[in-house]
């Protein structure tokens, strides 16, 4: 996973971000509560410290800095350290997955995918959050790379771009929604997947 070293590092500045920036992160978290089916077994796959687990109801996660992964099992989640692209779980493990700007840290995005659809019960879904690369702050990100602690290592896709692995691993498409609005971020809902600068996709594993 790229960037585990400063992620490890810098536990304690990652969730200062989520303290100044509180209403961008309650934002994100609306979005992830209108969109979340029933589910009975969770898994947030780049569960980092917990702090989307932890609020939605999912106490399963999987998290490669053994860092962070501390920081999320006093959180309440039970964490097994390890990749996205090698999930320790047997098939139909899990009736949802969630990866929260996990996808940009990936090393293999279509091996990510493919594990989640492994593990995920027929029916089962997958949501992928993110920032993308076309929206205000996709670009914004993008164009400080190098200057951001966090973001160095990240590679930024489009929506088109998640929409294809989503279908190049057999999941469905069933909804998008956006969020983080225009240049000033509001934090209405909207409906699609590129209206805002936080995007989350939900893909079905088809039932046959």
């Amino acid at each position: 996973m790229a960037g585990i070293e400063t992620f490890s590092a810098h536990v304690d500045d990652y969730e200062a971000w989520f303290i100044k920036n509180k209403n961008l992160y309650e934002a994100e978290i609306n979005l992830l509560q209108t969109l979340m089916p029933r589910f009975t077994h969770g898994i947030e796959i780049g569960v980092g410290t917990g702090l989307f687990a932890s609020r939605l109801g999912i106490h399963t996660g999987i998290e490669p800095s053994s860092e962070m992964a501390t920081r999320a099992r006093e959180r309440g989640i039970d964490v097994v350290e390890g990749k996205a692209e090698s999930l320790p779980w047997p098939e139909e493990s899990f009736d949802l997955a969630l990866m929260v700007t996990t996808i940009c840290f990936v090393d293999d995005p279509i091996k990510a995918f493919k594990e989640s659809h492994r593990i995920l019960t027929k029916g089962g879904h997958l949501l992928v959050a993110f920032v993308p690369l076309e929206s205000h702050l996709g670009q914004k990100y993008q164009t400080n790379k190098t200057k951001s602690l966090f973001y160095r290592d990240a590679t930024f896709y489009t929506s088109l771009e998640i929409i294809d692995l989503f279908e190049k691993t057999g999941f469905v498409i069933t909804e998008s929604l956006s969020t983080l609005i225009g240049e000033t971020l509001s934090p209405e809902i909207l409906a699609g997947h590129d209206r805002g600068s936080f995007v989350a996709i939900k893909g079905m594993k088809p039932l046959s």
